[in-house]
C-alpha cells in the first residue's frame, strides 16, 4: 500500500523540485571538490529540500491509513529506539569495515586525526601570546568552528529528503515500465530494490567531493551504503521522514563531537537514550495494562447489565 501512495501522480512542480534535490545535489557535491562556491549551492539545495520534504512526507502515511494518533511518549518511544537501533548497526558496521578495509580505515584515521592537530595546533600557537582580547576572539573562532561542524551536521539530515525523492523517481520508473507486474502487486520487491539503490547511491555520494584511491573508496562506498540502508530502514519502518532526518542529524552531530571535541560522545549520547527509553517503556507498559484492565471492567459490567 505504501508504494501505491508513493507513486500516486506527482505535479510538475513537484517533479522538477525532487529532480534538482536528487540530481542536482549529486553534481554539486562533485563540483565541491573543485569549488568552493558548488559547496555552498549544496547546502542551499539542502535547505530548499525542507519544501519538498513537506509534500514528500505526507505520501509515507495519508490521512486514510493513519490510526489512532500516538502519544507523545510514544513519540519519543519511537525516536528512541530509530536512534538506538542505528547506533548499534553502525557500530558493527564500523567494526566490520575496520577489520576489512585496511585502506580505508587508515585514510579516515588520519583525516580525522590531522583535523584535530590542526585544530590543537592553533589553539597553542594563539595561546603564546594572547591578551584578554585575543582570548575572547580565540574563543569566538572556536565557537565558529564548532557551529561550522555542527551546521553542516544538521543539514546532512536532509538527505533523507534526497532518499525519499530518488526511491519515489525510481519506483515511478518501475511502475511504468514493469505495469503488469506492478498491478500483480509484487510491489514490495520494487520498493527494496529502490532502497539499496538509494543506499548504493549514499555510499559514492561520500566518496564524490574528494579525490581517493580505489582501495579507500570501495571501503567508504561499502561502509556507508550500508549505514544508508540502516536509514532507509528506519524511514520506511517508522514511516516519518522527520524523525529519520532528526536521527540522522544527531548521530552526525554526536560523531564530530566524538571525533574531535568529546570523547565518547555518541557513546554517551546513546546511553543517555538507552535509559530514557527503558524507562519510557515501562511507563508505556504500564498505561497499556491500566487501559486494558478499564476494559476489562467495563466488559465485565456491560455483561452483568445484559
Amino acid at each position: 500500500m505504501m508504494t501505491t501512495n508513493l507513486t500516486k501522480p506527482i505535479s510538475k512542480k513537484l517533479l522538477i523540485g525532487m529532480l534538482v534535490v536528487v540530481f542536482g545535489a549529486e553534481i554539486l557535491l562533485y563540483l565541491n571538490r573543485f569549488s568552493y562556491l558548488a559547496g555552498t549551492l549544496y547546502d542551499a539545495v539542502m535547505v530548499a529540500s525542507l519544501f519538498i520534504g513537506i509534500k514528500l512526507h505526507r505520501r509515507l502515511t495519508p490521512q486514510q491509513e493513519q490510526g489512532p494518533c500516538k502519544t507523545k511518549r510514544q513519540k519519543v518511544l519511537q525516536f528512541t529506539g530509530a536512534f538506538l537501533i542505528f547506533f548499534l548497526g553502525s557500530t558493527v558496521i564500523n567494526i566490520y569495515s575496520s577489520m576489512t578495509f585496511d585502506d580505508f580505515n587508515s585514510d579516515y584515521d588520519q583525516y580525522v586525526q590531522t583535523y584535530t592537530d590542526t585544530q590543537t595546533y592553533q589553539e597553542e600557537e594563539k595561546g603564546t601570546t594572547e591578551t584578554t582580547e585575543s582570548k575572547f576572539w580565540s574563543y569566538m573562532d572556536k565557537i565558529d568552528t564548532i557551529g561550522a561542524d555542527l551546521y553542516t551536521d544538521a543539514l546532512a539530515g536532509l538527505e533523507e529528503i534526497w532518499r525519499l525523492a530518488y526511491m519515489i523517481i525510481i519506483l515511478a520508473v518501475f511502475k511504468k515500465l514493469f505495469p503488469k507486474r506492478w498491478e500483480s502487486g509484487s510491489r514490495d520487491v520494487f520498493l527494496m530494490v529502490a532502497l539499496f539503490w538509494t543506499s548504493l547511491f549514499f555510499g559514492i555520494d561520500h566518496t564524490l567531493d574528494t579525490e581517493q584511491a580505489w582501495t579507500v573508496k570501495i571501503g567508504s562506498i561499502v561502509t556507508f551504503a550500508n549505514m544508508g540502508f540502516l536509514f532507509g530502514i528506519i524511514l520506511l519502518w517508522t514511516r516519518n521522514l522527520w524523525l529519520t532526518v532528526l536521527v540522522h542529524s544527531l548521530y552526525d552531530i554526536t560523531a564530530t563531537l566524538s571525533w574531535y571535541y568529546i570523547d565518547y560522545a555518541v557513546e554517551l549520547f546513546a546511553g543517555g537514550l538507552m535509559v530514557v527509553h527503558m524507562i519510557l517503556f515501562l511507563l508505556e507498559k504500564l498505561a497499556q495494562k491500566r487501559v486494558h484492565n478499564t476494559q476489562l471492567d467495563q466488559t465485565e459490567a456491560a455483561q452483568i447489565i445484559e
